[in-house]
């Protein structure tokens, strides 16, 4: 055919799925054929009992043999497992209408049961597709199950023939467009075809976006920006392509075009504002995933990059939506620009008889001794200042791993601290007061003395 867009009705035809019987006499055929003779009803218990014993079958090979949906060929497992059931019943079905047939009766159930089944095989193939073009959430369930009850309904239409009327009445109401004129039947078809374009632009999009995301020979700010160039190429690839096919010139979009600009130069300037910086934070390498990232007081480790915000994940769990601006006009602070590990310290207090070059050498020992730490360079130990109580000393060391938390890290450190003291007699100092107790004193003009009761005695504080 020389226009490319055939619909439903159209691919059936050609595709001389009926070309056995008229499909406009088919219903009434089949309902009065059936329920009027013993070999229709037959017929009928056949085709409930193949539908019935190859939905066991497929559901016993699926447990037995089950299928991979991930990895290299997870997509064509995933569309095996979806299409078994229905193969198994068109090469039953079909078996069986041939033997039917050389019996000398018009087989009616089992020529529907094959074509449910060729459809049912079309609807789960493109179904399957959807769900590896898309993301996984509620949203892209409730497409799939929106598409293949679509999909059933033309399969219903088209088998009893209304389809003929639906497709002439669309093509009687008639839209302008500026200077082209489009029948509703045209700019349903158009966005038919415009829809399963992008989904399958998606499709290729999302598998070019698995195989770049699994090589390590390219840096990952460079893998997510060529994705998102990948993806928008392909959704504007699709339009273009997809609205020739069903004879809409592209000028028709001229309008929308202008629109959209004067859109995102007035109202939509902080999106694309939010776009661009995504691709310059992303271009310069600035920030990478799993970088430690301090914004407006918010300490986080970057889990996402999108093409609006960054999302900054705490400690404690809890996520932090950046916009992209921000990392372009504000102050960042990057604790992981140039090294992933993070330097830490912790201070301990000894008495002042303490041997400060073994404490010194138990506390660099300690905190070499644990595995986070990083021992190049080793940890170090200083004298801070001589306090009140005791001697001040700090211990400093790099953290490889700061993603994994500082809470536990410290105790460990600290416990092994107290136990080497112990065994080696250091002291940990504690508050110490020394306090005076006059019992007389002169008054301040000098003329008596006055008695103060002695009031109780107190060691230390």
């Amino acid at each position: 055919m020389s226009n490319l867009s055939l619909t439903v009705h159209q691919i059936l035809e050609e595709s001389g799925l009926l070309s056995l019987f008229a499909r406009k006499q088919f219903t009434s055929q089949l309902l009065e054929r059936s329920f009027n003779s013993t070999s229709g009803w037959l017929e009928l218990t056949l085709v409930i009992v193949i539908m019935a014993v190859t939905f066991g079958l497929s559901t016993y090979l699926t447990k037995k043999y089950p299928f991979s949906k991930t990895g290299k060929w997870g997509f064509l497992h995933h569309v095996v497992l979806r299409i078994l059931w229905p193969l198994m019943m068109l090469v039953i079905s079909v078996i069986a209408l041939s033997s039917w047939n050389l019996a000398g009766n018009d087989a009616m159930w089992l020529q529907l049961l094959a074509m449910a089944a060729r459809w049912m095989i079309l609807i789960r193939i493109a179904v399957a597709i959807v769900h590896a073009a898309l993301p996984n959430n509620k949203m892209t369930d409730s497409l799939e199950r929106f598409l293949s009850g679509a999909l059933w309904l033309a399969f219903v239409l088209w088998v009893s023939g209304v389809d003929d009327i639906l497709i002439r009445d669309m093509k009687s109401v008639e839209l302008p467009i500026g200077s082209t004129t489009l029948n509703l039947y045209t700019m349903l078809t158009g966005l038919l075809w415009v829809a399963v374009i992008i989904v399958i632009a998606l499709w290729i999009g999302r598998f070019i976006d698995d195989k770049l995301m699994s090589t390590t020979r390219l840096d990952i700010n460079l893998r997510i920006v060529l994705s998102k160039i990948i993806k928008a190429f392909m959704i504007v690839l699709s339009v273009l392509i997809a609205l020739p096919l069903v004879g809409i010139d592209l000028t028709v979009l001229s309008v929308f075009g202008g629109a959209v600009g004067v859109g995102i130069g007035f109202g939509l300037q902080k999106v694309a504002s939010n776009y661009i910086s995504g691709f310059i934070i992303l271009g310069d390498r600035s920030i990478r995933p799993g970088d430690r990232l301090t914004v407006d007081n918010f300490t986080g480790y970057v889990t996402k990059i999108t093409s609006r915000f960054v999302v900054l994940k705490s400690l404690t769990g809890s996520e932090a939506l950046i916009p992209n601006e921000t990392f372009v006009t504000s102050t960042v602070i990057n604790e992981s620009y140039s090294s992933k590990s993070l330097w830490q310290s912790l201070d301990v207090q000894v008495a002042y008889a303490t041997d400060l070059t073994q404490a010194m050498q138990i506390l660099e020992e300690c905190a070499a001794a644990q595995d986070r730490v990083d021992t190049s360079p080793v940890p170090r130990a200083l004298v801070l200042g001589f306090g009140d109580n005791g001697i001040d000393l700090r211990v400093g060391f790099w953290v490889k791993d700061p993603e994994n938390g500082f809470a536990l890290l410290f105790s460990n450190i600290l416990f092994a601290i107290w136990q080497r003291f112990n065994e080696e007699g250091i002291e940990f100092p504690f508050p110490q007061r020394e306090v005076r107790i006059l019992n007389e004193y002169q008054a301040l003009d000098g003329s008596a003395n006055i008695q103060v009761p002695q009031p109780m005695q107190s060691d230390n504080h």
